[in-house]
């Protein structure tokens, strides 16, 4: 069987749903898409679109969460593609304090959303 598609989403869980709805626009541009809300407000799932490719960030909260969601290593990540002067992004992102790990010989680098998901960031 040929199964044809595309992705659609991905999700993060988030434990301050605000604080990283302004953390993924001011980083990376990204635009609240739509919002669904549990009748009994036990969660809420907002969609981030960057406008152009269709794929949505999907941040979840939950309201019974306290505690931060363990990552593990940060193996699993998000790559985001920037378009215009690279430099003047990068140095964008290290002025916020997002930049977590910078790796030169292979031209790229890595920042962090406040729940410590980490995202690639490299030119278009």
């Amino acid at each position: 069987m040929k199964i044809k598609g595309k992705f659609d989403h991905f999700n993060i869980n988030v434990m301050d749903l605000e604080k990283s709805i302004n953390f993924y626009n001011e980083a990376l541009g990204l635009k609240e898409h739509h919002r669904k809300e549990a009748e009994d407000g036990s969660f809420i799932l907002v969609y981030l679109t960057d406008e152009t490719t269709g794929f949505l960030l999907e941040l979840t909260w939950l309201k019974e969460r306290n505690e931060s969601y363990d990552l593990g290593d940060n193996e699993s990540h998000l790559c985001f593609r920037v378009e215009g002067d690279y430099e003047e992004i990068k140095n964008y992102h290290e002025d916020m304090g997002w930049v977590c790990f910078v790796n030169r010989e292979m031209g790229l680098y890595f920042i962090h959303d406040p729940d410590d998901y980490w995202i690639e960031i490299l030119p278009a």
